[in-house]
């Protein structure tokens, strides 16, 4: 499987189906919000593993991932989840300005409305898993760009703030908002971010193998404690 591939319209639909499906809990994500969450993933301070953001996508609870029948199921659904995240991060590396969020529409004294909750919701389940390295952005140039996110996701709102999003034509702007704010969060986030492996630093220089031995036995480094390095190599 190519995971640079984008997922074709068949492709999707049987991740949707499947999602939605009896075999994932009742508060498993829906496409929209996985794509918001694998969107603030994508373009976080931190990378993050799948290891620990896939259990997400199943809800709340281990308890929660689905029964897959098989090995290659679970590879299946997986893959098609790890390619959906490689658009994001493609697109949104190639041609910033061509990303679109997954928002829902609605219907409104007829007109068509952008519903933005849910995708804002899986955002925001996304910065939860890195809260504390997302904070710098609170207080950055980007306060402001960066709140619509949190008016649309965040599942505690102050009285006054729920306020700003009570009726569907206050929730559209907002999702206007969202969607101009992912290209400047991802560019802000750029320099900064962090690989999820890190790099083990050799507090003591290297000792050669010809070098005298750190113990103190007088002995060369590979006649004493070298002797059984597991990188051991043929003596001179």
């Amino acid at each position: 499987m190519n995971l640079d591939e984008p997922l074709s319209d068949k492709e999707f639909d049987e991740l949707d189906d499947f999602l939605l499906s009896d075999r994932c809990a009742e508060d498993s994500m829906t496409m929209d919000t996985l794509h918001g969450y694998l969107t603030a993933l994508v373009i976080g301070p931190e990378q993050v593993l799948l290891g620990e953001w896939l259990p997400h996508v199943w809800g709340p609870s281990l308890k929660d991932a689905p029964k897959f029948k098989s090995d290659k199921e679970y590879e299946k659904i997986v893959g098609l989840i790890a390619r959906y995240m490689n658009e994001i991060a493609i697109t949104l590396e190639v041609a910033p300005k061509e990303y679109e969020p997954l928002f829902c529409e609605q219907e409104h004294e007829g007109k068509a409305l952008l519903d933005g909750e849910a995708w804002a919701w899986g955002f925001w389940e996304g910065i939860n898993l890195r809260a504390k390295a997302w904070e710098p952005i609170w207080h950055s140039n980007l306060a402001t760009v960066v709140r619509p996110i949190y008016l649309l996701g965040a599942e505690e709102l102050e009285e006054e703030e729920m306020a700003l999003r009570e009726d569907p034509m206050q929730r559209h702007k907002l999702a206007v908002e969202v969607e101009a704010a992912i290209p400047e969060i991802y560019r802000y986030w750029l320099p900064h971010r962090k690989s999820a492996v890190k790099t083990i630093q050799r507090e003591a220089p290297k000792v050669g193998r010809n070098d005298d031995c750190s113990c103190g036995s007088g002995k060369k480094f590979k006649k004493c404690c070298g002797l059984n390095a597991t990188d051991n190599k043929t003596e001179d």
